[in-house]
């Protein structure tokens, strides 16, 4: 059993920098992909970032990448999402995932185990 406990959300203005957290519970958190989702108002919950179980890999959706970085630090069981250069699009409420097996990384029936979310609003 995992859990994960996101933080870091808030309100900021376009142009500006956040970073969420997400702390997982359990001593096999470095066997885990870790992904980031987020899910606007009306709309589908949809990939963001994730990074393989062996931490080797990252992958973005394209509407992110080059702006937004996932990393995990193992020894504090928690995975980042450092999100820069933030448009009012990026408004929603992000949610951290996780799950054991998983290869498609981008599929949000993939992941197991969900944390509660976090909300970003970002203002123009």
């Amino acid at each position: 059993q995992v859990q994960l406990v996101e933080s870091g959300g808030g309100l900021v203005q376009a142009g500006g920098s956040l970073r969420l957290s997400c702390a997982a519970s359990g001593r096999t958190f470095s066997t885990y992909a870790m992904g980031w989702f987020r899910q606007a108002p009306g709309k589908e919950r949809e990939f963001v970032a994730a990074n393989s179980q062996s931490g080797a890999s990252t992958y973005y959706a394209d509407s992110v990448k080059g702006r937004f970085t996932i990393s995990r630090e193992y020894a504090k069981n928690t995975v980042y999402l450092q999100m820069n250069s933030l448009k009012p699009e990026d408004t929603a409420v992000y949610y951290c995932a996780a799950d054991r097996w998983t290869s498609s990384y981008h599929y949000t029936s993939e992941y197991q185990y969900w944390g509660q979310g976090t909300q970003v609003t970002v203002s123009s």
